[in-house]
C-alpha cells in the first residue's frame, strides 16, 4: 500500500484532501488537527507523494506531475517512481520536515526555511513543508511563519500538524485550511492489532479500548510490553486497602518516580476503577476482560459512590499531570484515597 491507502479509518480527511487534489485547488497551507498517532503525518506525507508522483508505474508521466488519465486519477500516488521512492525514504530535497529541538521549534528553524522557500524548488513541482508538533513553537518562531502565510511563496505548500486548533496562534490558524482528523475507532485498532502483530482477540480488544483512538499508542503499548505492567497494577489495586501505610508510600514513591509512564499507569488504574463502575449496569463494557472475575467480585464489595468518588481522584491527578507538582505527594494522597473501602 502506498499514499492514502496506509491511512486507517479516516474516509473524510482523505476525500477533502483528494477533492482538493482532483480539482487542483489545494490551498498554501493546510492544518492538520486530532489525536497524536492517527495518521496526521502520514497523510501530510501522502498529500507530498500525490502532488509530486510523476506516475512512471503506469508508463504516463505527466507535465505537472499529477495529471489525471483513465488508468491513473489524480488523487492516488504510483508509489514507484522516482519522487514516490524518494518521498518514502525522506530524502527528497523539497519534502522539507521541521520537527521541534528539544520541547520547542525555534526561530532559527523558521528563518532556515524562510531562505529555502525563497529559492526555487530542486525538482518538486510542489515543495511540501510539514511542520510537525506545530504547537510546538516559540513566540518568535510563530511570528516568523506568519510571514511565510502572509506572503507565500510560489510551488510550495505548508502543512501544519497539531492536536487542536485552539493550540496554535489564531493569526497562524486562521491562514490555514483546516483538516480535522477522527479518533480511529476501537474496532479498526483492535483488527490492525491483530493483524500486524498476531495477538488474540482479547488482548487486541483491550489495547484498542486503552489505545485512545490512537495507533501510535497501541504500537507503544505492544513494544514496551505494557500488557504485563498492567497486569502488575491490576493486582496491586485488587489488594492496596488490605496494604500498610508503609507498602501504600512505597507503591507511590515507585510511580512517581517512574515518571514517563506515569500517564499510562494512571490510565490503567482508570480504567480499574471505571471496569467497578460499568460492570454493575452492563459487564459486556468491561475494558479488562481477562480478569472479569476479579472486577465481579470487587465491584460489590464498595458502594457505587466510593467507586465514582475514586474514579473522579484518578481523573483530577491525571489533569494536573502537566503542572509542576509534586508528584509523590500527589500519588500518596491519591493511592491513601484509593485504598479506603
Amino acid at each position: 500500500m502506498t499514499g492514502f491507502d496506509l491511512l486507517i479509518n479516516q474516509e473524510r480527511p482523505i476525500r477533502i484532501l483528494t477533492t482538493l487534489l482532483k480539482n487542483r485547488t489545494l490551498p498554501h497551507a493546510l492544518l492538520f488537527t486530532g489525536t497524536a498517532g492517527v495518521g496526521k503525518q502520514a497523510a501530510a506525507l501522502a498529500l507530498a507523494m500525490a502532488c509530486n508522483c510523476r506516475g512512471e508505474a503506469s508508463g504516463f508521466i505527466a507535465e505537472d506531475g499529477f495529471e489525471q488519465d483513465a488508468t491513473r486519477p489524480a488523487l492516488t500516488s504510483c508509489g514507484v517512481c522516482k519522487a514516490c521512492r524518494k518521498i518514502s525514504a525522506n530524502n527528497h530535497p523539497d519534502i522539507i520536515q521541521v520537527q521541534p529541538r528539544g520541547p520547542f521549534i525555534k526561530i532559527e528553524q523558521i528563518r532556515t526555511l524562510l531562505q529555502t522557500l525563497s529559492m526555487k524548488p530542486y525538482e518538486a513541482k510542489t515543495r511540501v513543508v510539514i511542520i510537525s508538533a506545530a504547537h510546538c513553537m516559540n513566540a518568535a518562531a510563530s511570528n516568523a511563519l506568519l510571514k511565510i502565510l502572509e506572503e507565500p511563496p510560489d510551488r510550495s505548500m505548508l502543512v501544519l500538524i497539531t492536536n487542536h486548533k485552539s493550540d496554535l496562534l489564531p493569526t497562524i490558524a486562521s491562514r490555514c485550511q483546516p483538516v480535522q482528523f477522527n479518533r480511529i475507532s476501537d474496532k479498526h485498532i483492535a483488527s490492525w492489532v491483530k493483524k500486524e502483530h498476531d495477538l488474540n482477540s482479547q488482548t487486541a480488544e483491550i489495547i484498542a479500548a486503552m489505545a485512545n483512538g490512537s495507533l501510535s499508542n497501541a504500537q507503544m503499548m505492544i513494544d514496551e510490553n505494557w500488557l504485563l505492567g498492567r497486569k502488575w497494577l491490576i493486582a496491586e489495586m485488587q489488594r492496596l486497602s488490605l496494604q500498610p501505610m508503609a507498602r501504600i508510600f512505597a507503591l507511590a514513591e515507585k510511580l512517581a518516580r517512574e515518571k514517563e509512564s506515569l500517564a499510562a499507569r494512571l490510565e490503567i488504574i482508570k480504567s480499574w476503577f471505571r471496569d467497578l463502575i460499568i460492570n454493575q449496569y452492563d459487564d459486556r463494557k468491561i475494558i479488562n476482560q481477562d480478569v472479569t472475575d476479579q472486577i465481579k467480585a470487587a465491584s460489590g464489595q464498595t458502594d457505587l459512590l466510593v467507586h465514582l468518588s475514586k474514579l473522579d481522584a484518578v481523573q483530577k491527578i491525571q489533569g494536573r499531570l502537566k503542572a509542576n507538582t509534586n508528584l509523590r505527594l500527589s500519588m500518596e494522597r491519591l493511592l491513601i484515597k484509593l485504598a479506603q473501602q
